[in-house]
This record gives structure tokens, sequence and C-alpha cells, in this order.
């Protein structure tokens, strides 16, 4: 019945606070502020410092060295997250949802995130079959509020 719960509350959240933006942003910067090449490299989460940004996509990325940053600028689309680091199980299911760092996963050396760890949980059950539903969701939906 918690699931219950937390499938409503996020589909409500996700109403009021929908971004149109392509890629999620908080406090002004991607992935919240963490570098995105650390969490392949470190295997962790990892602060980026604002003396190593980068704009990519309308969106402020954070890198914790210039090493990182190079291989950000290199290939961006192998380090960026998935579905513009909007929750993957929000994307199967339809829209998107803000994410916590924590909930990051990496699979198929693709990272990706979830709105919070009870939600990581659900999207963990299948996350092959909510791969395919968010892959198919996230042309029609990039750019939409």
């Amino acid at each position: 019945m918690k699931i219950i719960y937390v499938v409503a509350f996020l589909f409500l959240y996700v109403n009021v606070h929908a971004q149109k933006a392509e890629i999620f942003q908080k406090d002004g910067a991607a992935i919240r502020g963490y570098d995105a090449v650390a969490f392949f490299s470190e295997g962790k989460p990892v602060k980026g410092d604002e003396k190593y940004s980068y704009e990519w996509k309308d969106a402020r990325w954070l890198f914790s060295s210039q090493f990182n940053l190079d291989q950000f600028k290199q290939s961006p689309e192998k380090y960026a997250p998935q579905y513009g680091g909007y929750c993957a199980y929000g994307m199967a299911d339809g829209h998107k949802a803000p994410t916590e760092t924590e909930t990051w996963t990496i699979i198929d050396h693709k990272l990706y995130f979830n709105y919070n760890k009870k939600v990581k949980e659900l999207w963990s059950m299948d996350t092959r079959g909510m791969i395919e539903k968010a892959d198919l969701n996230w042309p029609r939906l990039r750019n939409v509020e």
C-alpha cells in the first residue's frame, strides 16, 4: 500500500513541479552540481567545483577536476545521465520528475537517476523493462513541460 502512496505522491508532485528544460537542474547546475564523470571513474557521487564548469545543452555542469571536465567535453553523451537527469522511473511512466543524486545507477555504461530511494527500489525490480519504456517516452517528453 505504501508503494501506491509513493507513486501517487510522485505523480502529483510532477504535475506541479514539472520542468520544460531538457536537462534537470537544481540550484543552477545539472546533477545538483555533482561531477558526471566521477560516477564512472570513482563509482560514487563527487561534488563538482565552480572553477571546472561547462555549459552543455543549456545547463551548467560542474566537475571535480580539469581532467574530468576535459573527458566530459570530449564525449558528453557518454557521461551525461539518461533522460536529462530526470527520474528514470518517471520517464518510463510517461512524465518528468526531479531526482536525488544518491539514487544513481550505472547500467550498460549509462547513468540513471531516480526521484528518491523508494522509487529507485521500484525501478530496480525491472530495470530493463523500465529502460525500454523510458527510451520510448524520452523523445516525446525531452522538451515538454
